[in-house]
C-alpha cells in the first residue's frame, strides 16, 4: 500500500489539495481534521470545557464517526448526522484545535487512521500524520504558506459562501490556531525530518496541485514530471 502524509498549518489548503490529489491518483482521501472537528463540535454541543481533558474524554464513548464517499465527495457522519458542512465553521475549527491537544482524543482516532492505511492506497492530511500517525508513510509533505496568504484565501472562501468577513479577525484566528497547534504538549505541529517542504504562498491552486503531484510521483514511483 502507498500512503501519502500531508501536514501543515491551518489554511494552507491541505484538504482541498488532498482531495484533488487523491482523485487524480485513485487513492482514498482521509480528512483527519474533519474527525477532530467532529469531536470538537460534539463537545461544544455538550457544553464541555474544551481545555479539560477529563470532560472531553468522558464524551468519547458517546461518539461515533463514519466516513463515507458519496457522489465523489467525502462526507463525515457524527452519530449518524451528516456534519460535513457544520464542521467547517470557524467555531468548530477552534474547537478541533483545543480537543486535539488531549492525548485521549488522539488515541481514540489513531487506530482508526492507521487501520485505513493498512488496507488502502491513501492520502491523509492533518498536523501530525507524518510524525505520529503514519511515521512510515511512503511520501511525507509539509505544506505551508504565509499567514497573509492563508488569511486572504480564507476571506475569499467566506465571501464566496456569502458570509460576513472581518479580515483582521480571520488573520488573528489563524495566528492563534498556529500557536495552539505548535505549542501543544501532545503531537505538536512540526515538519517531519524526511518530509518535503512545499510553500504555496505565491502559488494558485493549480500550481500548488502540480507541485504536490510532482513530489508524490517522484517519491512514490520514481517519476519526474513537468
Amino acid at each position: 500500500m502507498i500512503s501519502v502524509a500531508i501536514d501543515g498549518p491551518s489554511g494552507a489548503g491541505k484538504s482541498s489539495l488532498a482531495k484533488q490529489l487523491a482523485a487524480a491518483l485513485g487513492f482514498i482521501y482521509v480528512d483527519t481534521g474533519a474527525m477532530y472537528r467532529s469531536i470538537g463540535l460534539y463537545a461544544l454541543r455538550k457544553g464541555a470545557d474544551l481545555k479539560d481533558e477529563v470532560q472531553v474524554a468522558a464524551l468519547l464513548p458517546e461518539i461515533s464517526i463514519r466516513l463515507a464517499f458519496e457522489n465523489g465527495e467525502q462526507h463525515i457522519y457524527l452519530n449518524g448526522e451528516d456534519v460535513s458542512l457544520t464542521i467547517r465553521q470557524e467555531q468548530a475549527g477552534m474547537a478541533a484545535s483545543a480537543v486535539a491537544a488531549h492525548p485521549a482524543v488522539r488515541q481514540y482516532l489513531l487506530q482508526l487512521q492507521r487501520d485505513l492505511a493498512k488496507s488502502h492506497d491513501l492520502l491523509m492530511d492533518g498536523r501530525d500524520i507524518g510524525t505520529v500517525v503514519l511515521p512510515d508513510a511512503t511520501v511525507k509533505i509539509f505544506l505551508t504558506a504565509s499567514v497573509e496568504a492563508r488569511a486572504a484565501r480564507r476571506c475569499l472562501q467566506l465571501r464566496q459562501q456569502g458570509q460576513p468577513v472581518d479580515e483582521e479577525k480571520v488573520k488573528a484566528d489563524i495566528e492563534k490556531r498556529d500557536w495552539q497547534d505548535t505549542h501543544r504538549d501532545t503531537a505538536p505541529l512540526r515538519q517531519a525530518e524526511d518530509a518535503v517542504l512545499v510553500d504555496t504562498s505565491d502559488m494558485d491552486l493549480e500550481q500548488s496541485f502540480e507541485a504536490l503531484l510532482a513530489v508524490i510521483r517522484r517519491k512514490a514511483y520514481g517519476e519526474e514530471i513537468g
